[in-house]
């Protein structure tokens, strides 16, 4: 069928792109092509790339035309850069989503809402989220994008709309720009640059490899039911320091570039997911976590012509409001 995939010059978008385009699906990408957006991760792909901002409804009607799913990727993704200034999150995550679920209420069309697993919140006391827990966020970012998701139920109970939630957890890969953790310790470690650990690093993520978390949402594109929301987990915990050493590893680096740095604001101690409900669907992850990390690594050690390019301007000027005085 034809899909429009919001945001899909991103990191998982791009993914999900070239997922769909290989499966014989037709791809319209609306892209705002902000600083992670970018059109060189859907090289040689067969899609059609319309540059526009989803809360605009005119770019968004103009891009969907002809389109029986929309897929929506879009967002402002970065819980640091929510604490350095929440704005545009609350634009993109809160009206744009209402912009596109107004798109479908018009059309018919399906309609996927990608979101994330902390819009639960902080579970240090243990157990895992599950689908009908409520929302408990404690960062601009994850608040606008719980916020976004709450029209998803109130336009299926109200117009009646064909739309469904996943809520994935902590993502890693190949494209994936260098400001969460995975990239960022890696290209810093290959550049011989500190590895900035937030507070005691024993955070706990679970992680999902790009590849697993593109065969779920695509699983609920076709198969998920209006309304409902489908978890989307790795079944891989892990302490953030645990990654760090062994990103270490896998580099070569010493030891010594990992710095312990004053924590973030607020920061959550522990993401869960409980992804039984669409692991008994017929969905489940495919990629080992050890083999995927280092599959990752390797990439970025081999595409420096990707990421070297990234690392100056506008992200030199984020990197030192967020780091330097850390790192001092």
């Amino acid at each position: 069928m034809r899909v429009l995939v919001t945001g899909g010059c991103g990191f998982i978008g791009s993914h999900f792109v070239k997922r769909l385009v290989s499966g014989g699906d037709e791809v319209v990408v609306l892209d705002k092509l902000t600083y992670s957006g970018r059109k060189e991760n859907l090289d040689s792909v067969d899609c059609n790339l319309a540059v526009g901002d989803i809360a605009d409804p005119e770019a968004v009607a103009q891009a969907a035309v002809g389109c029986k799913a929309i897929v929506n990727f879009a967002a402002e993704t970065h819980v640091d850069r929510s604490i350095l200034g929440a704005t545009d999150f609350g634009r993109t995550e809160f009206f744009g989503t209402q912009v596109l679920l107004e798109e479908v209420r018009r059309t018919g069309a399906r309609f996927v809402q990608v979101s994330t697993d902390e819009v639960y919140g902080d579970l240090e006391r243990g157990g895992s989220a599950k689908e009908t827990d409520p929302a408990n966020p404690s960062s601009p970012y994850s608040v606008a994008k719980a916020a976004g998701d709450l029209h998803v139920p109130a336009y299926v109970r109200t117009f009646g709309v064909n739309a469904s939630i996943t809520r994935g957890s902590n993502t890693y890969g190949p494209r994936q720009y260098p400001e969460k953790l995975v990239p960022l310790f890696v290209t810093n470690a290959l550049d011989g640059q500190p590895l900035p650990v937030y507070g005691d690093g024993r955070q706990v993520r679970d992680w999902l490899h790009v590849d697993d978390h593109c065969a779920g949402v695509e699983f609920v594109l076709r198969e998920g039911r209006p309304g409902e929301i489908y978890n989307i987990a790795g079944g891989n915990e892990r302490e953030n320091i645990e990654i760090t050493h062994r990103i270490v590893e896998l580099t070569g680096v010493s030891p010594s570039l990992v710095r312990y740095v004053t924590d973030r604001p607020g920061h959550d101690r522990r993401y869960s997911l409980d992804s039984s409900k669409l692991r008994s669907l017929g969905w489940e992850p495919t990629r080992d976590f050890e083999e995927g990390l280092a599959d990752t690594v390797d990439w970025y050690r081999s595409n420096r012509s990707w990421w070297e390019p990234i690392k100056s301007g506008e992200y030199l000027d984020y990197y030192r409001r967020q780091y330097a005085e850390r790192l001092a």
